[in-house]
This record gives structure tokens, C-alpha cells and sequence, in this order.
């Protein structure tokens, strides 16, 4: 197995001028294995990877490499599933389909990244169906804020209260739904929602969000009922 790289970044130095979208890429290319590059839209030539990625969305493929460790050299197991899903696609033969298990619809990509900004207690994780409180900030990817029940004053954030709903039965947006189960008690992270799983085609005029708007959250899941 590949030695783990270090960081090279704090997130204040991402998230400056300090580090260009180049040097993230670069870092990337050269410690990512090659689905996690795929995933990602990160192969290719760092020039043409840099023209079409947002430094938002290479910000949390950074956070997300070190915290699924998927570097380079550690997917032999996930390179062989994608061998078998390619014979599986091309496979002309009844026999050959057999041997390969069909994808239910259960199995959909997830239509969303997380990048954990603080860890949980990774013991209390919420269900379908169980209320679940939050404080949430939700962002365009221009920056724009369209929602939030955070209230900032000069030295600190007071909160008025948490949002309270219940969890994965359709209560808000999938991309929230799929993204809380995987959260544990005190846990707060950023969510990069496509807009299938947000608003999709429609967006929400009233919030001010376009159709097809891809939505970033940075969540808090403070209590689970």
C-alpha cells in the first residue's frame, strides 16, 4: 500500500489566492488513485482540468482524499469492480450476464460530496424517520447565501434555532436526506448538492435559487430525536 502524502494546505490556504487551482490538481494527479481521479473529472491535462473545475469543488476533492484515503496504489479491489461491470457492458452473451450482478436502483451514485469541517461522535447516526436538528448555511457556487438560520453578530454567531425535521422520508431536498444519514451526532460538514438532488430543472424563485443550480450546504447535525 502507497504511503500517505501530507497535507501541503490549510483550508485558509485553499481557499486564498496563496494556492492555485494548478497546484491543487497537480497535488492530485500525483496522490489520488485513478477512480478517485475519475470520479472527480480530475485525468487529464492540468491546463484543460483547470479550465473546466470550479477551486470550490477541488477544495473538497482535497478534503475527500484524505479522508476516504483513497490514494494512489489503494484501489486494486475497486479496479477489479469496474473490470467487471466493463465485461458486464460488453458481454454478448447470456452466460457472461449471469455472472454479474444487476444494478438496482438502490445502488444510484450519490449526487453529492461531503467534506467533514468537524467530526462527529461517529456512535449516533440518525435513521429514517428520526428528527434530527441543524444549523445550516446554504451557498451558490458564485459565493451568494440564499438561506441560513444562522444570525452573525460583531464577535460571534448566535443561532435563533436549529431547523427540525425528519430525516429520509422526503421532508427536504434529497441531496440533505441522503447526505445527514451518513452524519453522526455533533458532526458539521460541507455538502455539494447537484441539482437533481436539490431543485433541479425548476430551482426555487422564490429563494432566489436558478434551475439546475448545484447548492452547497455547511451543515451541523446537533441532535438526533
Amino acid at each position: 500500500m502507497a504511503a500517505e502524502p501530507a497535507r501541503q494546505w490549510t483550508e485558509g490556504q485553499l481557499k486564498s489566492e496563496e494556492v492555485a487551482k494548478k497546484d491543487i490538481i497537480q497535488f492530485l494527479q500525483q496522490s489520488a488513485s485513478e477512480p478517485f481521479l475519475g470520479e472527480h473529472k480530475l485525468m487529464g491535462n492540468i491546463k484543460n482540468v483547470a479550465k473546466t473545475a470550479k477551486k470550490e469543488q477541488l477544495i473538497v476533492a482535497y478534503n475527500q482524499l484524505f479522508e476516504t484515503k483513497r490514494f494512489r496504489g489503494t484501489e486494486s479491489v475497486e479496479k477489479v469492480a469496474q473490470q467487471l461491470k466493463d465485461v458486464k457492458l460488453g458481454a454478448g452473451q447470456d452466460k457472461a450476464k449471469a455472472k454479474i450482478p444487476e444494478v438496482t436502483s438502490n445502488e444510484e451514485p450519490p449526487k453529492y460530496t461531503k467534506s467533514v469541517l468537524q467530526k462527529g461522535d461517529k456512535t449516533n447516526f440518525p435513521k429514517k424517520g428520526d428528527t434530527v436538528h441543524c444549523w445550516y448555511t446554504g451557498t451558490l457556487e458564485d459565493g451568494t447565501v440564499f438561506d441560513t438560520n444562522i444570525v452573525s453578530s460583531s464577535k460571534k454567531k448566535k443561532s435563533v434555532k436549529p431547523l427540525i425535521f425528519k430525516v429520509g422520508i422526503g421532508r427536504v431536498i434529497r441531496g440533505w436526506d441522503e447526505a445527514l444519514l451518513t452524519m453522526s451526532k455533533g458532526e458539521k460538514a460541507q455538502l455539494q448538492i447537484e441539482s437533481d438532488w436539490g431543485y433541479g430543472k425548476k430551482g426555487k424563485p422564490e429563494a432566489k435559487i436558478p434551475p439546475n443550480a448545484r447548492l452547497i450546504f455547511e451543515v451541523e447535525l446537533v441532535d438526533i430525536d
